[in-house]
């Protein structure tokens, strides 16, 4: 006899077997068990809101084997995930396997190592129904808006949409951006550098023209900008003022769910679905050698900034180790936690400091490693010394105009000597100046103007969506990544690069969804929503009641939907091609069909003619001359052939640049090979040129 230990997946499962060793049966409920029906809303609004719960499909082997181990066990520990849908799942569990609610066994690991088990285990305590019904809320919820909003959606716009509590909001932040792109109007104006030296041989700096007499300028065209260069021209440049300062650099705090799916964006380029991926294994534990089966990270859905003083005390004899007791703060550093989150667990941290992620390179895959390199530097420069840099601003006098130079040396790089924290805007170049004091006559090496535009807002990347969803109090730590996922999916929104934009389909539904549902895509009405179920959490409020109060409005907004449009059908607007129907002469428009999006003509019934869409590059065919175009192989990676193709037979997995061979005139092609550069695959042709280990296009 044994004692049955459930946890969600089997990769946990097999490193805590590990830990607890015998006496003890781990197994894997595979995340969740049971759900509501999809083919039924499972919301009786009629009675108290009560939940149909089915068994998932597909799940019914599982469910047996799992009844018959909790039968011939000695008893049963709940050790699912410590967030709300895992205590849901020790719930569902529970009441599966007629496990006694009241009794002490529910127990929850923030780490999956020895340490962290053990404690894990010595604290045994009964399932929280107030996370269980808090989760339940938010289901509901959730079921309510999806199953009510999108039958609408079906017969108002096309069949196959689908609307949700979290979704919609998000898919309105992005078109609410892409409005104010449109609108945006941009104005023209003119930047005057000088080009400056403290003598004739020295080390040039740049110093911005940015006031005249005692009034800032503003240069709007050209002849303002020509002017103002006649006039600085013939100056004698010289320092009117110099100040000197200090500025100490602090680092980022350890990563939070949303922080770190931000940052992954930032530096390693990762989707919030493939970071989540790589944190999801990194927590559940990997086979590391000699050490053996470890998680290497604490619990990854967290918006809490707190560590234990364990790890703290850990990571600061690395430190001193590694670079010396001076790259210590003199006291510990305490980040504060944001007013609104739940601080239900720690931040994310390596869950063993002392393990760099060198030592375990060789266990773990190319997207574990790059997280890992990431979470752990972060959490290690967190505990360190500030930089301190020696800061210089100069104001240089030509005439009546004033120009501005700063910059600054780094006197000890503290925490940046291990982790810098990306940006999502580039900052501009900040150098060091030379020494300069006030009277110093300089030396202009070169003056001029240049023009420029104001911009509009840039459109959301996942990393900048994610903070504005947090910001705005739009879901949690958990439900950044499948939201971000869904609306994808959905076709609401596209990628541009790295840039989402909204379809022509999310705009329209998003514009409805305005006018006959506002509080669904409302930030703040779904940001109280959130708050509501965090109060249901902490049992400071009934769920039931919770659901009631917003059932009753949004009942009442869907009739009224319902009856505003009665009979209405909205049309989404067509994309249209630059391709030419070769059978009517119409311009072909872009659709959506089961199989992704194609070319149709827009005289249909009359004209059924479609074509395959092709992503076509900047690139000419070095064998036909014909259009070379991005396809994907069964694998998904992707690769580059003709669009004659099977006429001509040209395929390469080099992607075509938009440049050409100084020798041959045809297309060049970045290299795939290590050392990027280009090369041209014309027959006979020959030419290359090895590049640096950077991306070039020449």
């Amino acid at each position: 006899m044994s004692t049955l230990v459930i946890v969600e997946s089997p990769a946990k499962a097999k490193t805590i077997q590990k830990y607890l060793g015998a006496g003890y049966e781990v197994m894997a409920s595979m995340g969740h068990i049971r759900d509501l029906p999809k083919s039924l809303l499972g919301v009786d609004v009629e009675n108290n809101f009560k939940l149909r719960y089915v068994d998932i499909a597909g799940k019914s082997a599982l469910i047996r084997e799992l009844k018959a181990k909790a039968a011939a066990s000695d008893g049963v520990i709940l050790a699912t995930d410590p967030d709300r849908e895992g205590e849901a799942i020790s719930w569902h569990l529970a009441q599966m396997l007629k496990v006694d609610l009241n009794e002490k066994n529910r127990v929850t690991f923030t780490e999956i190592t020895k340490n962290g088990v053990a404690q894990g285990m010595a604290a045994p305590r009964a399932v929280d129904m107030d996370l269980v019904n808090a989760q339940q809320a938010r289901r509901a919820l959730d079921r309510l808006v999806g199953y009510r909003i999108s039958p609408f959606l079906w017969k108002k716009i096309r069949k196959g949409l689908s609307a949700g509590r979290v979704q919609s909001a998000a898919v309105r932040i992005i078109v609410d951006r892409e409005e104010e792109i449109r609108a945006f109007v941009s104005e023209e104006y003119w930047n005057i550098d000088a080009k400056l030296s403290a003598t004739a041989k020295g080390k040039p700096f740049t110093a911005h023209l940015y006031k005249c007499g005692k009034n800032k300028i503003a240069l709007k065209n050209g002849e303002q900008a020509e002017a103002a260069l006649a006039a600085i021209r013939p100056e004698t440049f010289t320092v009117a003022a110099v100040k000197r300062g200090e500025r100490k650099v602090s680092p980022a705090p350890p990563f939070t769910t949303s922080t770190m799916q931000q940052e992954a964006s930032r530096k390693l380029g990762f989707s919030s679905k493939r970071t989540m991926k790589a944190a999801q294994e990194l927590y559940e534990g990997i086979e590391l050698g000699e050490r053996g089966s470890m998680g290497l990270i604490t619990y990854m859905r967290t918006d809490s900034l707190r560590i234990s003083e364990d790890a703290r005390r850990e990571g600061n004899a690395y430190i001193a180790e590694r670079y010396g007791a001076q790259y210590l703060p003199e006291k510990p550093r305490y980040y504060k936690t944001r007013k609104s989150a739940q601080d239900a667990h720690e931040a994310i941290r390596p869950s063993s400091p002392s393990i760099t992620p060198e030592q375990v390179k060789p266990f773990l895959s190319g997207d574990q490693y790059k997280l890992y390199s990431l979470i752990w530097s972060r959490f290690i420069a967190s505990l360190m010394a500030n930089g301190i840099q020696d800061t210089c601003q100069a104001e240089i006098a030509a005439g009546e105009y004033r120009f501005k130079a700063s910059g600054y040396t780094v006197r000890f790089d503290g925490y940046t000597v291990l982790y810098v924290e990306g940006k999502d805007e580039e900052d501009e170049e900040n150098s060091a100046l030379p020494p300069l004091k006030e009277g110093d006559v300089l030396v202009l090496r070169d003056l001029q103007s240049s023009q420029h535009f104001t911009q509009p807002p840039a459109r959301y990347n996942e990393a900048t969506l994610i903070k504005a969803l947090e910001e705005n109090g739009i879901g949690r730590p958990s439900t950044y990544a499948p939201t971000i996922s869904t609306i994808l999916t959905r076709e609401y929104i596209e990628r541009e690069g790295k840039s989402l934009k909204p379809t022509a389909l999310g705009e329209v539904t998003t514009h409805l969804m305005k006018e006959q549902f506002p509080e669904i895509v409302d930030t703040e009405f779904t940001a109280n929503m959130e708050h509501q179920l965090d109060t249901v959490e902490a049992g400071d409020a009934d769920w039931v009641q919770t659901l009631d109060e917003f059932y009753k409005g949004f009942s009442e907004t869907l009739k009224k939907a319902e009856e505003t449009l009665s009979g209405e059908r909205i049309k989404v607007p067509e994309e249209e091609s630059d391709e030419v129907c070769d059978k009517c002469g119409r311009r072909m428009v872009i659709k959506t069909g089961r199989f992704g999006k194609f070319l149709a003509c827009p005289g249909y019934p009359e004209c059924k003619n479609t074509k395959p869409l092709l992503d076509k590059t900047a690139g000419v065919c070095p064998k036909c001359g014909g259009a070379i175009v991005a396809k994907k192989s069964k694998r998904g990676r992707k690769f580059f052939g003709c669009e004659q193709y099977p006429t001509c037979d040209f395929v390469t997995w080099n992607e075509p640049t938009a440049h050409t061979c100084p020798q041959c005139g045809k297309t060049l092609f970045r290299r795939k090979a290590r050392g990027g550069g280009v090369v041209c695959l014309t027959e006979g042709c020959g030419y290359e040129k090895v590049g640096r280990g950077k991306k070039t296009d020449e």
